[in-house]
């Protein structure tokens, strides 16, 4: 039997909501459809409709490569004293705490659903009610909470449980699901339903979601109504005997991989070290083109990734984000809202200093790679500051290092900030004498950690044969569809 398609993802059940409907006839916009709609319900910290992000799509048809922009954007207009929709909550990473903002008052206008229907309207052959199906099920069902989303929620603890019905659908008991404990959602399944009978805007999500807002927030229908999904040319570079496609701006992280892989002169850590530091250098002291990009706001939490191609060529590369959600439950449909104008890389002067009507900048990288040799690769990684990194060094692995996808994926890697390098000391043979000689302020990692981010990555070869790896360090999952 042909293969028909493979899929990698954050979490087991994202990757097989995926992979069932490659398995039902669809095809890769059909399969990261499905898995975005289950990342809603298994990955609720990282994956919201009310979040946004990006997909780097690929047709097999036409060969066309494409970015589909639906990162939220700023609202039209300020509507009045925000002051009682905007607060300060304190998130407990264990080795470090962050201040973020929630509230009405932090809403960006939503992508997730006009994306999904532009993706859905650029290839998907299933309609949104067998996309959603699984979904579905497994809002309505329940599903086992995993160490990793267990994490992340206790992470983000003061945000689950900032308002009543926050607390009601995420600590029902008081006290968070502990790991292999059931959560059901019936309201994201009732949502997911409801968005498949029609027009999302002219239903009931649109309505509760504008209801919500009327308590200090600024988003109105207009906001709604008029938010487009924007495609773009994406950021092409080749590199030895491949084109890669990175995001292009207003998103910084395409621009500086791009010129990380510029300026790389070995495929070893510390030559990949010196060429991210060259990168940061850059980042930080924003000239040329990379000032005009990076003095839009910006935003960079919590993340998750989905990649996959079919049988017909067809690839989606797509990652999304809620911010960290703004601490508010779309009554009767059981998400939040983002919180993207409460973080301080956007918004760093308060509730009310932001550009009106402007698409968000973003250090998410949804990524393909064609080759001479005729492979297609997909790839993509959660992980704020750190995905530019993550993605540098796998992308250089595959194209220059000759290293194959599961041993891109689960090397050693490093990311420097600032002067500071963080590196993985995994393995043997890193070269890591040479790396503290480079950069004095370092920290030494004894395992892999999600702090490195989570690339999950498929590929395709030009006989039809798949691989697929889902990264470790994020509880990632791959299917490989017979």
């Amino acid at each position: 039997m042909e293969p028909k398609g493979t899929i990698a993802a954050g979490h087991q059940l994202t990757a097989e909501a995926g992979s069932e409907m490659l398995r039902n006839g669809g095809n890769a916009f059909d399969a990261a459809i499905a898995a975005l709609a289950m990342a809603c319900v298994c990955e609720p910290v990282l994956a919201s409709p009310g979040g946004g992000g990006f997909a780097m799509i690929r047709s097999g048809q036409s060969g066309a490569t494409t970015l589909l922009d639906f990162f939220p954007q700023t609202p039209q207009q300020q509507r009045g004293d925000v002051a009682d929709g905007f607060q300060g909550i304190t998130a407990d990473f264990g080795s470090a705490t962050q201040v973020f903002h929630i509230g009405p008052a932090t809403v960006a206008s939503p992508g997730f659903f006009a994306g999904l229907t532009a993706l859905h309207e650029t290839g998907a052959t299933l309609p949104f009610a067998d996309l959603f199906a699984p979904a579905i099920r497994a809002a309505k069902s329940g599903h086992r909470i995993t160490a990793y989303q267990h994490y992340l929620s206790t992470v983000v603890h003061p945000i689950l449980t900032a308002t009543k019905a926050a607390t009601d659908l995420f600590a029902p008991s008081g006290d968070l699901p502990g790991v292999g404990s059931i959560f059901r959602n019936p309201g994201l399944a009732e949502m997911f339903e409801e968005w498949a009978r029609g027009d999302w805007l002219h239903s009931g999500i649109a309505d509760q979601i504008l209801q919500e807002q009327k308590r200090g927030g600024h988003l109105g229908r207009a906001d709604l109504e008029g938010y487009e999904v924007v495609a773009r040319e994406p950021l092409r570079i080749a590199l030895d005997s491949a084109s890669v496609f990175l995001n292009p701006p207003p998103a910084a992280c395409g621009a500086l991989i791009r010129y990380a892989l510029t300026h790389l002169e070995r495929c070893d850590m510390p030559a990949m070290a010196t060429a991210l530091q060259q990168a940061d250098e850059a980042r930080r002291l924003a000239r040329g083109d990379l000032a005009k990009l990076l003095d839009r706001p910006m935003r960079q939490t919590g993340t998750t990734h989905i990649s996959t191609i079919d049988a017909q060529g067809n690839a989606c590369s797509v990652t999304v984000s809620n911010g960290t959600g703004n601490g508010e439950i779309v009554t009767g449909y059981g998400f939040m809202l983002n919180n993207i104008l409460g973080e301080e890389d956007v918004n760093p002067h308060g509730s009310a200093e932001w550009p009106a009507n402007t698409r968000l900048a973003s250090m998410m990288c949804p990524t393909l790679i064609e080759t001479k040799d005729e492979r297609l690769i997909a790839l993509g990684s959660g992980g704020s500051s750190r995905i530019r990194s993550a993605i540098f060094q796998v992308v250089v692995r595959l194209c220059l290092g000759q290293s194959g996808l599961a041993e891109a994926v689960r090397a050693p890697r490093i990311h420097i900030e600032n002067g500071h390098l963080d590196v993985e000391a995994t393995e043997a043979g890193i070269e890591l004498g040479q790396l503290e000689n480079l950069f004095p302020d370092h920290r030494i990692w004894a395992e892999k950690n999600m702090f490195f981010g989570g690339v999950h990555a498929v590929s395709a070869d030009g006989s039809g044969r798949f691989t697929s790896i889902g990264d470790e360090r994020r509880e990632g999952c791959a299917v490989i569809v017979e």
